[in-house]
């Protein structure tokens, strides 16, 4: 059996042993560390160079821990995951459902990164497999990389700069401008674009900002109803939107047409937001006055000389276009912001293995009960993952195996926990997934084995996980 569903290790350890030795600290009221049997067991791979801060907080809690500098091809990719229990990632590796369907141990994945369109959630979520990401620790930093490219946009540092290491002195002011008193116009008023709004504000320009639902503008920004109203009112557009089918070329030549001539874009987002040639030819004409881009539709696995037209068939028009900045997605990478991402990240996957908490899963309904403490030594914690349908938490007659696949007759989870003295319960559901969490006292190892066997018989299962 697999050790993400199967108490096994539980039942050959020394049960009593375990809680015995636990008195004997004399913790009474201190929070009980749940652990997922050996936690020498828990395999980890980690890609993409994820910051030594999440190795630190992973190797801390006695798992197997493997770490490599870059993703993988696919086929490689399936090969490695196949015995993982945790896989971290950054944005390049691609976890398909052809990759996803290969790992039997996995359990859950962290994105070390704010996004996770890199992950197939939902086939994720179907299988048990938790997701979580870093919403927010790297907002400082994005911010502080678009503030610094408008005022390199506005004064063409970047040519100027790139003209003087070619030995050419080229001192002009023709088309050079303070950003204060300029519009920016902010698309998407989330983390980033909110924390972008402060700073703006505090080099004297004034806010517009246009969101898909109706939120609450910091200091002095306005929300614009429409997106035509932003792109015909701002000096400077930048895009901060998640990658969605609504948001997939949602710059193109209609919206760069409508923008102010000799203004400028900016998109530290997602690469399939803006259209490339739609920008070369605004560019090449005029109408834009420059651009900054640190993402693209397709960006290479590894550092290198890549970034070509074998890449990308526009690229090489891209890079011969004057007052732009390409910056190779580095948005969120400085050190303070892979740092935060690195713990919070990791304690969230620790959180998760050995407690079952999935407060900030992206995929996952969001479940969490109180620690146990060590005054409650013959306890353990049962997560159930299962199908969302109507009947499985009601009473009835226990499920046979030959029926699992008959959702009418798989509705007695209530039931097999009703068997011992449940203290805590919660559960909840997020599209077709449910997740139950509770606490049963009383228990050791027999009943501990009899109650996960019930509970893999249920057709409603999607996977049983037993910590104690």
């Amino acid at each position: 059996m697999s050790l993400s569903t199967s108490p096994s290790a539980t039942l050959n350890s020394s049960f009593a042993s375990k809680h015995a030795s636990s008195w004997q600290r004399g913790a009474t009221s201190a929070a009980k560390q749940l652990k997922p049997f050996a936690t020498e067991d828990i395999k980890i791979l980690l890609l993409e160079n994820v910051n030594k801060t999440g190795q630190e907080v992973l190797e801390a809690q006695g798992y197997q821990v493997d770490c490599l500098k870059t993703s993988l091809p696919e086929d490689e990719l399936i090969q490695r995951i196949r015995d993982v229990h945790v896989i971290g990632i950054r944005s390049k590796t691609q976890l398909t459902a052809r990759v996803l369907r290969e790992a039997k141990n996995l359990i859950v994945i962290g994105c070390f990164c704010i996004g996770t369109n890199q992950v197939d959630t939902q086939y994720a979520a179907k299988h048990g497999i938790a997701v979580f990401n870093s919403p927010f620790s790297n907002s400082r930093s994005v911010a502080e990389l678009v503030i610094a490219e408008v005022i390199v946009l506005a004064r063409q540092l970047g040519d100027r700069s790139n003209e003087l290491h070619q030995g050419r002195w080229n001192k002009v002011s023709s088309g050079c401008w303070e950003i204060r008193g300029k519009t920016l116009g902010i698309i998407g008023y989330g983390h980033i674009g909110s924390q972008l709004s402060v700073l703006a504000e505090a080099m004297g320009m004034t806010v517009m900002f246009y969101d898909a639902v109706n939120l609450m503008a910091l200091g002095t920004a306005k929300q614009v109803p429409t997106l035509d109203h932003l792109l015909q009112g701002a000096d400077f557009v930048t895009c901060h939107v998640p990658e969605l089918p609504e948001t997939s070329n949602m710059i193109g030549h209609d919206q760069i047409g409508q923008m102010k001539n000799g203004s400028y874009l900016i998109n530290a987002s997602r690469g399939s937001v803006i259209n490339i040639p739609a920008l070369i030819d605004a560019m090449r004409s005029g109408k834009l006055a420059g651009a900054a881009l640190d993402v693209y539709p397709a960006e290479p696995g590894g550092n290198g000389d890549y970034f070509t037209n074998d890449l990308n068939f526009w690229a090489e028009d891209l890079r011969s276009l004057k007052n732009i900045i390409l910056t190779p997605h580095i948005g969120g990478s400085t050190e303070e912001a892979q740092s935060a991402i690195g713990i919070e990240v990791s304690e969230a996957l620790v959180r998760y293995v050995n407690e079952g908490a999935t407060l900030g899963a992206v995929n996952l309904p969001e479940v969490n009960l109180r620690s146990l403490t060590m005054d409650e030594p013959d306890h353990v914690r049962v997560i159930y993952i299962h199908h969302n349908i109507p009947g499985v938490l009601r009473k009835g007659q226990l499920p046979i195996i030959a029926a699992m696949s008959r959702p009418s007759l798989t509705h007695v989870v209530n039931e097999i926990l009703g068997d011992h003295n449940v203290d805590k319960q919660m559960t909840d559901s997020r599209g077709d997934v449910a997740y139950l969490m509770a606490d049963i006292s009383d228990v050791n190892a027999p009943k501990i084995k009899d109650l996960y066997q019930h509970l893999e018989e249920l057709g409603s299962r999607i996977m049983t996980r037993v910590l104690y």
